[in-house]
């Protein structure tokens, strides 16, 4: 059997696994969609700041090294730290992306808005 339909299947079966844990485990859906903008704004806030130090690291180490790597390093910093301020952009106008597409829906915008109402949610 091929390898590339093996690590497909595995990798579509590990994903419905993961769907299937997370709406067994929260049981309305506010409540799941208030777990999943957690998860995405804690997973933006760690990514930021790691595309931002490996940018200042990869052109640091770049600018010691000869001059064609050097060029390649510049390029790489700035696309990670381009892809930080892409991310930043999203870290900040998600809660407003959110709001504009759940407008009906008030106990999600009450959930976002007031992180107190955030203790009720259990992830």
């Amino acid at each position: 059997m091929n390898y590339g339909k093996m690590l497909f299947l595995a990798v579509t079966l590990f994903s419905l696994l993961g769907v299937l844990t997370f709406a067994a485990s929260v049981t309305n859906i506010q409540g799941s969609l208030y777990c999943l903008y957690n998860t995405v704004k804690s997973a933006l806030a760690i990514g930021l700041l790691l595309l931002v130090v490996l940018a200042a690291i990869v052109y640091a180490v770049g600018q010691v090294l000869g001059a064609e790597t050097r060029a390649r390093a510049s390029v790489w910093a700035t696309a990670m730290f381009t892809g930080a301020i892409i991310g930043a952009l999203l870290y900040i106008l998600l809660p407003y992306i959110l709001k504009t597409l759940f407008a009906g829906d008030q106990a999600f915008i009450d959930i976002i808005d007031d992180p107190l109402k955030a203790n009720l949610v259990t992830c």
